[in-house]
C-alpha cells in the first residue's frame, strides 16, 4: 500500500475509527490521576455510591438506561 493510499483509507475513517487508530499510533501512558480513577471505578472502589444511587434511580424510573457503547 502506498502513502496515498494510506491518507486517503484514513481519511474515510469515522471519527471513532480515527480516534482508535491514534491512540494505537501514540500511546499515552497513564498518568496518576488515570490509575486513580480506574481504581475508583473498579468494584468496592470509590464510585460505588454513585454506581448504586444511579442504579436506584434508574430502578424507580427516574432515568433512563444508558446508550451501548459502540463496538
Amino acid at each position: 500500500m502506498s502513502i496515498a493510499e494510506i491518507k486517503e483509507a484514513i481519511a474515510k475513517l469515522s471519527p471513532q475509527e480515527y480516534c482508535e487508530l491514534m491512540a494505537e499510533l501514540h500511546p499515552y501512558p497513564d498518568d496518576e490521576w488515570d490509575k486513580q480513577m480506574k481504581a475508583d471505578a473498579e468494584k468496592g472502589g470509590k464510585l460505588d455510591r454513585l454506581r448504586e444511587a444511579a442504579h436506584e434511580e434508574y430502578q424507580s424510573g427516574k432515568s433512563l438506561p444508558f446508550p451501548k457503547p459502540a463496538e
